[in-house]
């Protein structure tokens, strides 16, 4: 806080917050000159101080007053009031972005089927690789970024090092990813994933935050980053490279999102098994150890593929992590190939796929067709049936099914 005045003048109270609002607003009454008690720092301090109820607290005071000058301690007070409330409207509105015109252009412009009418050469793949069987694959395609989630985070060592051995101007970045779920007493786990010395982490929760604070990071879908002010929350509060959007988006929601942040904050994840439950429960040391937890299981889950059959015959793969949770996927594989054209035109560049059980064939097979895809080579809808993937964005489809992209 500012206090200027001098006598015959009004007090002039000037505010700014953190997050760069200002706030100025005049007495109704000029000061008057002090026979004894003049508003000093002391006084100023203790009435303007007074917060309680509000969002702030005081931090630098600086008194400009001219002379010895005296203000009703009712006046000061209904001016410090009013102060509050036009900061708290401020903060309120949301932030005011810079239309980018061109990508509306181009978004208009989008072409409906057939092969799109072109690509972008800025456009990066990011891959998502789940054994060091995929991640060689990776490595033979050329890709500039892999992440790691392996369930025995012990093997990121032996990722960082295979990437450690490649010559500088072919070298990928590695992030590896920490175990989703995270409990107290629980660090040893993110220790360990941190001694393979990664270029960085994607990190799934606030723990992962905090551990990490300091180290290359980007957030993971499970943040739930659904709308523009936990994307900045998260951006900017934490220093996050990028933020994967919420998997619970629809396009259409997906595109409002985009809308209302900078698109380069963002990572879209364009195909992947969606995870479709976590469990405490170990399937693997149930039903294929004698053992009763990791103590003595004999770890079955680093020997065996375990996948549960639904009712229709669907097979749904089942990982373990380090803290034996189980996570079930969806059988099927999906991809929002469809909507990439529409993505690039809203400014998006940063793209992720998400393998599980795929075969090292598969993943450079499904690594060539999304390059063909980013380029403008084939078409969504090309690729979603030559790979025989499932045709949806996200959780649901919503308000986008039956949509013409």
């Amino acid at each position: 806080m500012e206090v200027h005045g001098a006598v015959g003048k009004p007090l002039t109270l000037i505010v700014r917050d953190e997050q760069g609002h200002i706030v100025q607003m005049d007495s109704a009454m000029p000061l008057a000159k002090a026979e004894k008690q003049p508003l000093g720092m002391e006084r100023l301090r203790e009435q303007l101080g007074r917060l309680g109820g509000t969002p702030f607290k005081l931090g630098e005071l600086k008194n400009l007053l001219a002379g010895e000058v005296l203000l009703p301690i009712s006046e000061l007070n209904r001016l410090r009031r009013e102060v509050v409330t036009a900061l708290e409207q401020q903060r309120s509105k949301p932030k005011r972005w810079t239309l980018n015109e061109r990508g509306m252009r181009n978004a208009e412009c989008g072409t409906a089927g057939g092969a799109s009418s072109g690509g972008n050469a800025n456009a990066k793949l990011i891959i998502l690789v789940r054994n060091l069987a995929q991640l060689e694959a990776a490595l033979k395609a050329g890709v500039e970024t892999v992440y790691c989630e392996f369930e025995n985070p012990k093997k990121y060592r032996d990722a960082v090092a295979a990437i450690r051995a490649l010559t500088e101007p072919s070298r990928p970045e590695i992030f590896v990813a920490p175990p989703r779920i995270f409990k107290t007493g629980e660090e040893w786990m993110l220790e360990q994933v941190r001694s393979c010395e990664a270029d960085g982490y994607l990190v799934r929760n606030y723990d992962h935050l905090n551990f990490f604070a300091g180290d290359r990071r980007v957030g993971d879908f499970s943040l739930n980053i659904a709308n523009h002010f936990s994307a900045d929350y998260f951006k900017n509060k934490f220093g996050l490279e990028r933020v994967t959007a919420s998997y619970d988006l629809n396009f259409q929601q997906l595109e409002a999102l985009l809308q209302g942040a900078p698109p380069d904050w963002f990572e879209i994840t364009i195909h992947q098994h969606m995870p479709m439950f976590h469990m405490e429960h170990c399937v693997f040391c149930a039903f294929l150890s004698s053992g009763t937890n990791y103590t003595n299981c004999g770890r079955p889950c680093d020997q065996h593929d375990v996948k549960l059959r639904d009712r229709v015959g669907m097979e749904h793969p089942l990982k373990a992590d380090v803290g034996c949770r189980n996570t079930v996927f969806n059988a099927l594989a999906q991809t929002g190939a469809e909507y990439v054209e529409r993505l690039l035109a809203l400014g998006v560049r940063n793209f992720r796929i998400e393998f599980l059980n795929e075969t090292p064939e598969r993943v450079d097979q499904t690594i060539s067709k999304y390059r063909q895809l980013l380029r403008g080579e084939i078409s969504g809808t090309h690729l979603w049936r030559e790979l025989r993937l499932m045709n949806q964005l996200g959780v649901t489809r919503g308000q986008m099914a039956g949509a013409r992209v």
